[in-house]
């Protein structure tokens, strides 16, 4: 994933922690709203597909990381992708 421009860091719920600040600015840098908040929207997103095949929701899923991180990281990710289509 570091190669993609993203670190993997976890918190610890058993030892009550839900999230850290790393570098101390006061700014939680570490916590677990980001993949909540991705897995409701996914949720929303999938709901008007009514009972989606188990076989068939690693393509749903696969679309949906792709539209949501070309919106997180807008033009970039762009480029990434048209490069990797025009291959």
């Amino acid at each position: 994933m570091n190669s993609l421009g993203y670190s993997h860091k976890s918190v610890c719920h058993g030892k009550g922690e839900y999230a850290r600040d790393e570098d101390g600015d006061g700014f939680h840098e570490i916590h677990v709203n980001t993949m909540e908040g991705f897995w409701s929207l996914l949720r929303s997103w999938l709901r008007p597909h009514r009972g989606i095949s188990q076989e068939k929701l690693p393509l749903y899923l696969g679309l949906f990381e792709c539209l949501h991180n070309i919106k997180r990281r807008g033009k970039a990710a762009m480029s990434g992708l048209l490069e990797l289509l025009l291959r």
